[in-house]
């Protein structure tokens, strides 16, 4: 019987997924994530703007560079925290910035290369379902193709969103080609698929715990804001776009309505600055579980290629580690 090493069971990666909880604290990742988030909701705004005037170049200017900002500056923060998961020096936010303007489109390319294989998987179940439209053996083929579309799309959509974006992502964070990459995501489908989906939904769950207690910290603070000002006649502050502001709902005037006092609006200036800040936290362990997630998957992955090394150790350099020969 093969005995699996200790280090790359199932509880050492769910123990490294909880360790992603301190990602917390790395201030470079925040920074990074806060940038590009408040960057992209302003750029979102001339977006709205835009549509509001029906203008479609303009809409689709903000549109792509709302995009390329979530992307290079999600990719700047994955790569510092790629980082600490290797245990590596972190590099400075403008150093990941630019390493992610060189590695982003690796990204892409690996994505557009799992949707083109999607879409060909699509077009033959349309094909079976279309063959339904035969006259007199339609309803029976229709009866028989059910067994076989409905788990197909299935597992497709459960590939998608539980294997190829929890590990593509931190893979090429960690350095690995997109040829590379299409080469785990296949071997993990092959060998792994059930023991990295729950590992992604771990991944889900621990951040969705996060972004729990960040939303009681909030609720909490601004109910005894609210109950302080109630103690201050002078201090008008409308207590329900204040708390919707808060969870980033915007507020729409109703034509006719009072017009908000000048406390509210101050108000919510600094409700949208926590809203940033209560998105953030949960973002950064999100990508810091995905990072550790990767990494237990390349161990293993290593390991049964008859690897001895680790994903930690291989000697890479920090900036973009090269592709060791045994993870071709």
């Amino acid at each position: 019987m093969k005995v699996q090493p200790a280090d790359q069971g199932p509880l050492h990666a769910l123990n490294s997924l909880l360790q992603s909880v301190e990602s917390v604290r790395n201030t470079r990742a925040l920074f990074l994530l806060l940038l590009s988030f408040a960057t992209s909701g302003l750029i979102v705004t001339m977006l709205q703007r835009a549509l509001a005037s029906e203008s479609v170049p303009a809409a689709v200017f903000w549109g792509g560079a709302a995009f390329l900002i979530v992307l290079y500056g999600s990719n700047a923060a994955g790569l510092v925290l790629m980082d600490e998961a290797c245990r590596r020096p972190l590099r400075d936010p403008v150093d990941a910035l630019r390493d992610a303007v060189g590695c982003a489109h690796r990204l892409l390319v690996v994505v557009v290369c799992v949707l083109l294989l999607a879409a060909g998987v699509l077009a033959v179940l349309l094909g079976l379902v279309a063959a339904a439209q035969l006259p007199v053996v339609g309803p029976t083929w229709l009866g028989l193709v059910v067994p076989v579309v409905v788990p197909v799309v299935g597992l497709l959509v459960l590939t998608l969103v539980g294997l190829v974006g929890p590990v593509a992502a931190p893979a090429i964070w960690f350095g690995l080609s997109p040829r590379a990459v299409l080469g785990l995501l296949l071997r993990q489908a092959r060998q792994r698929f059930a023991h990295v989906v729950v590992l992604a939904a771990a991944v889900s769950l621990l951040s969705a715990g996060v972004a729990g207690l960040v939303s009681f910290v909030v609720l909490s603070g601004a109910r005894a804001l609210v109950a302080m000002t109630l103690l201050m006649p002078t201090i008008d502050l409308q207590a329900q776009p204040f708390m919707a502001a808060l969870f980033g709902v915007g507020l729409r005037q109703v034509v006719g309505a009072p017009a908000l006092s000048a406390y509210t609006t101050s108000a919510l200036h600094g409700a949208g600055v926590v809203f940033a800040l209560g998105l953030v936290l949960p973002a950064v362990v999100y990508l810091r579980g995905l990072c550790e997630l990767f990494l237990a998957v390349r161990r293993n992955d290593m390991a049964s290629n008859g690897d001895t090394g680790t994903a930690d150790d291989d000697g890479a350099p920090p900036a973009l580690p090269a592709l060791p020969a045994s993870g071709a």
